[in-house]
């Protein structure tokens, strides 16, 4: 890989641009080069002040993960020395940033004297999201400059501010126009040297704020326990930020360095660290010879405005992608893009999209009775209901009226792709892409590849996603598909527990507190229960005679209860209201169930709940992956960790399977078919594994992917 610093003199200016494709990673070749540059420019007598920049579409995306746990990272220069060197220069140091900068990147530009920033930047200190902290001095320098509120937004929360937000919290200086190095040049050239001793981060005093910082960490600890119970790494980041008062800034930076290198060491760094390079393995297929065409997505169009395909239509005008839905009627079409409309109103009120993009986002979306309207989409997503008769006559109408080469998907959850496939002229162009729901909020597109989908097809259906800001998995053909087959022997077996003892707010609460964002009662609750009950019922006719099926999720919704939509479940809940409330009359069913199957009831403790429940899921993906259904592992952990709220810290279930241990997998599984029966017996594939001493990792590496 070609890692290098350039570095030009303008008159009195050295530009020294950094250059390491595709995002100028810091690693520690580069960290080295900029290192030498920035002593041969201060060193150079001609030389009056330096310019920071990056080539390409960014300034720099931060550290190299690949680094973090090997030895570069501590290899001199590392990062923290190198930004106290450009600190420490005698020379004004401007930093001209521009693109997504992140992490590391951020930190350089707060070592530097000045910081310029395009409008098009946007900053982030992201490295909670991987179980760290910014290690670089980024918990001492940050606050120096905009204050504890605001570093405590973006180094506990990890979001990225825009130029403008960063130019009105004091973090840049200016806004640079194009060409950034001119404009940097300029700004370096009028610098008075005298000023270096003045605009040194390390030395300026924490801004005063209306709030005093107790107040700002008592919040900031109670957002926590709301929304991030369970992990470490926003906790340690306001240890570190509070450490900004009382310590002096080398106490600070001292304290935040052994804190980010035990961060470093820890479980939970090692499983965000997993799902990050697992969610970007996702867009690579093996022995899928071809990409995306560029440019080749330029009008999409959903069949049915119901609440899905609306949602659908949604991403498209969010992406800047002109999306023309189609219904059978002016009223039904009417009464989707007014719920879409209601649905971009509620982002304005939480503050998450400015008023006047709305407007602008549902010009993009055009609706139409007329399916003769989709002659121009390169893209067709049918969005109808889940009825395969229905999909079939609808993908007849879908091959006439559609351009030749046009991508023709279902976003079906559960039906059979190739035979939706079927009804077509042109299989080759078909394949699932099945968003999750809420589609417009969910970042999971599971892409299922048919037996004659084209590899043309495939590449594009897999680059949708992407141009989406989705994480997009391929999976293969089969009930349920991935996501929704695991889910289901994971909501059976919380069933088998309910009738063995166990009440829906004691499962709920034993697996949120492992860290689920949801228990399962609750996400049926908001699903809505009838969506389950239809598959049930349809696929009642090849169940397994043997397979034991706890009647109760029919139950209620026989009693009419299907969901919060009815403001009853598997709970209660006000009119209104989102809060579930445990109900006496759902309880006293289960527990006469337990009664009719002549099941004696038993405390059952959360680890059971949370062991059967995940071991359950565990066994099936492994299940998937020996059938050839899902391509990896790590591939399984995006899709839980993205669909279906599995703790992110904990890497997915396939990475907690390594963590505990295959040959313990193995003998509990073996433990539990004993008690429920022959269904729970543990995979071939895990026995396989077991028996060779090898991993899930293992397995993903002997596929020739990691």
């Amino acid at each position: 890989m070609v890692e290098s610093v350039r570095y030009k003199a303008v008159g009195c200016v050295a530009v020294l641009i950094l250059d390491r494709p595709p995002v100028n990673a810091l690693g520690h070749g580069l960290r080295a080069r900029l290192w030498a540059a920035l002593h041969e420019a201060e060193a150079d007598p001609a030389i009056a002040a330096i310019v920071v920049m990056g080539a390409g579409r960014v300034f720099t995306a931060g550290a190299d993960i690949r680094e973090f746990g090997t030895a570069k990272p501590g290899a001199a220069p590392t990062l923290p020395d190198l930004i106290r060197r450009i600190e420490a220069c005698a020379k004004p140091v401007v930093a001209t940033i521009h693109g997504p900068t992140r992490g590391g990147g951020v930190e350089i530009a707060l070592g530097c004297h000045f910081r310029l920033a395009h409008g098009d930047t946007t900053l982030a200190l992201p490295e909670v999201k991987l179980g760290l902290l910014p290690g670089a001095g980024g918990t001492q320098r940050l606050p120096r400059l905009v204050g504890l509120h605001h570093a405590v937004e973006m180094i506990v929360g990890g979001e990225p501010v825009s130029a403008r937000q960063a130019l009105d919290m004091g973090l840049i200086d200016e806004i640079a126009e194009r060409p950034l190095r001119d404009s940097a040049v300029a700004f370096a050239a009028g610098l008075d040297g005298a000023l270096v001793a003045r605009r040194r981060t390390a030395s300026l005093p924490i801004p005063e704020e209306e709030r005093n910082p107790t107040e700002i960490f008592e919040e900031a600890n109670a957002t926590l326990d709301k929304k991030r119970r369970g992990e470490v790494a926003p906790r340690v980041c306001l240890e570190s930020l509070r450490n900004c008062g009382p310590m002096t800034f080398e106490e600070g930076l001292a304290a935040e360095r052994k804190l980010f290198l035990e961060l470093q060491r820890s479980d939970q760094h090692r499983a965000l660290k997993h799902a990050f390079f697992a969610e970007r393995a996702c867009f690579h297929v093996p022995g899928l010879s071809m990409a995306a065409e560029d440019g080749w997505l330029r009008r999409a169009a959903v069949i049915g405005a119901g609440t899905m395909g609306g949602a659908i239509a949604m991403n498209f005008a969010n992406a800047g992608i002109p999306v023309r839905v189609v219904e059978r009627d002016e009223s039904r079409l009417e009464e989707g893009l007014v719920r879409v409309r209601k649905t971009y109103g509620v982002s304005v009120r939480r503050g998450t999209l400015a008023p006047g993009a709305v407007d602008r986002r549902m010009a993009l979306i055009h609706g139409t009775t007329r399916i003769a309207d989709i002659a121009d989409a390169d893209v067709v997503i049918e969005a109808v209901f889940e009825d395969m008769a229905l999909k079939k006559r609808v993908f007849r109408q879908m091959d006439s009226a559609s351009k030749p080469g046009a991508v023709l998907a279902t976003n079906t959850s559960s039906l059979n792709v190739a035979e939706i496939a079927s009804s077509t002229g042109r299989p080759g162009d078909v394949l699932g892409l099945h968003f999750f729901s809420p589609a417009n909020v969910m970042k999971l597109v599971e892409v299922v590849r048919a037996e004659r989908t084209s590899s043309r097809a495939l590449a594009l259906g897999l680059d949708l996603p992407r141009r989406l800001g989705k994480v997009g998995v391929v999976v293969g053909v089969c009930d349920g598909f991935v996501g929704n087959r695991m889910f289901h022997q994971y909501t059976r077996q919380a069933q088998i527990l309910l009738e063995e003892g166990a009440l829906p707010h004691q499962i709920d609460a034993a697996l949120e507190d492992f860290g689920f964002r949801m228990g399962p009662f609750r996400v049926g609750d908001l699903a809505g229960l009838d969506i389950g009950w239809a598959i049930r019922k349809r696929r009642a006719a090849s169940r397994p005679a043997g397979e034991r099926y706890p009647p109760l999720a029919d139950r209620v919704c026989e009693m009419g209860r299907i969901g919060q939509k009815t403001a009853a479940g598997w709970y209660r809940y006000d009119e209104g209201g989102r809060a579930p409330r445990r109900d006496p009359e759902v309880e006293a069913m289960i527990v006469a169930r337990s009664r009719e199957a002549g099941i004696a009831r038993r405390d059952i403790s959360g680890e059971e709940i949370v062991r059967t429940c995940v071991y359950r899921l565990i066994n099936e993906g492994a299940k998937l992956l020996d059938e050839g259904l899902a391509m990896r592992a790590s591939d399984i952990d995006a899709i839980w960790i993205h669909g279906y709220g599995f703790p992110r810290y904990r890497g997915g279930p396939m990475y907690l399977a390594d963590t505990v241990g295959l040959p313990e997998i193995r003998d509990r599984l073996a433990a539990f078919a004993r008690r429920y029966g022959d269904d729970w017996r543990p995979g071939d594939l895990i026995c396989r594994l077991t028996e060779s001493g090898a991993s899930f990792a293992d397995h993903d590496r002997g596929l020739g992917h990691a």
